[in-house]
């Protein structure tokens, strides 16, 4: 497959190779949204990444799937799920393949095989509580 719009001076990489080359988090000035930027090697195949917003006590607080994506590098926002939010927060990306079966090859089980994880990657951010 080829990736159109690439630079010649950048030379893809297999699956096994790619790695997250950046991650920042910067919240919004509303408290409740924070921008990620996310950016991986060059790629051959289109690499998944899993996005996950911990608070200080560890809880989930918002979550993004990346599927096999054509540019290598990618913002999203992602929305804060707490009442009020504030305080410390933690982003940790995954970066994966997925095994999949061969076309006309029917899977030996319903579930999909474990992921191929080729890198992971984590950053902190601060909000400040609202009143």
């Amino acid at each position: 497959m080829d990736i159109f719009f690439r630079d010649p001076n950048e030379i893809p990489l297999p699956p096994e190779e790619v790695r997250l080359s950046a991650l920042k988090a910067e919240p919004w000035p509303d408290g409740r949204r924070v921008r990620i930027y996310l950016e991986v090697d060059p790629f051959q195949k289109r690499p998944s990444a899993d996005l996950i917003i911990t608070n200080a006590a560890g809880d989930e607080v918002a979550r993004a799937n990346i599927l096999e994506t054509i540019s290598r590098k990618m913002e999203i926002n992602m929305h804060l799920r707490e009442d009020k939010p504030g305080g410390e927060y933690n982003v940790q990306a995954v970066v994966y393949y997925q095994k999949l079966s061969p076309v006309g090859e029917e899977p030996a089980s319903q579930e999909q095989p474990e992921p191929l994880i080729v890198d992971r990657g984590q950053t902190s951010f601060t909000i400040s509580p609202t009143s």
